[in-house]
């Protein structure tokens, strides 16, 4: 689909208020305005204390259960939804498999996952280059407030820079979501004047 004429950019995974979950795959609602404005969130990602800056870093495969239960629980807090167990487990497997169907980066304190996203590309015509989406973003209710989604948006802005086939960072977010669209927008990114539609075959096929 393309996003230049129809999307506006949902974001499942964001949290309502301070970064926990989205919802449907939109990205970072549960990110929350305060984990933005959370005073380590400005500092280099490095390995570190159990409330110092998180390192960010591509998930792997032992990860699966995570992401798997990180899903579960964005749907429940942000939608009152349970998902279909063994397609997201599907979906998420798939998408570890197939950097092709998308890429997670996870966000570590500690050693101990605290939060998550995943990134998908879309290709703009417009522009001659790639949007990277952030979608299905969740942080741990705890870790939320301390700058760990600030963490995974820097990761992947500061890796989407480097690329010169990318051309920039897309997100859509729920509308009533004011606490995700906070955090959006103390990251740097700007509402745009797009409408997001769909048909989901999902819904009806089971």
């Amino acid at each position: 689909m393309s996003a230049e004429r129809t999307r506006h950019g949902r974001d499942r995974g964001a949290d309502d208020d301070d970064a926990a979950a989205a919802g449907d795959d939109s990205a970072g609602d549960t990110a929350a305005a305060d984990d933005a404005a959370s005073d380590d969130a400005g500092a280099a990602p490095q390995p570190s204390e159990p409330h110092g800056v998180p390192s960010v870093r591509a998930a792997r495969p032992g990860d699966l259960a995570t992401l798997v239960a990180f899903n579960a629980s964005m749907a429940r807090e942000t939608e009152d939804r349970g998902l279909d167990e063994a397609r997201l487990h599907r979906g998420v497997q798939h998408a570890l498999q197939d950097p092709a169907r998308g890429r997670y980066l996870v966000a570590e304190r500690a050693g101990r996952v605290v939060g998550a996203l995943l990134l998908t590309r879309e290709w703009s015509d417009w522009r001659d280059g790639w949007f990277w989406w952030i979608q299905s973003v969740y942080v741990l209710p705890e870790a939320r407030g301390s700058g760990v989604y600030r963490a995974l948006h820097a990761a992947v802005r500061d890796e989407a820079r480097r690329d010169p086939e990318v051309c920039g960072i897309r997100l859509y977010v729920e509308q009533d979501n004011r606490g995700a669209q906070a955090t959006y927008a103390a990251v740097g990114m700007a509402r745009t004047h797009y409408v997001f539609f769909e048909e989901d075959f999902t819904a009806t096929n089971g």
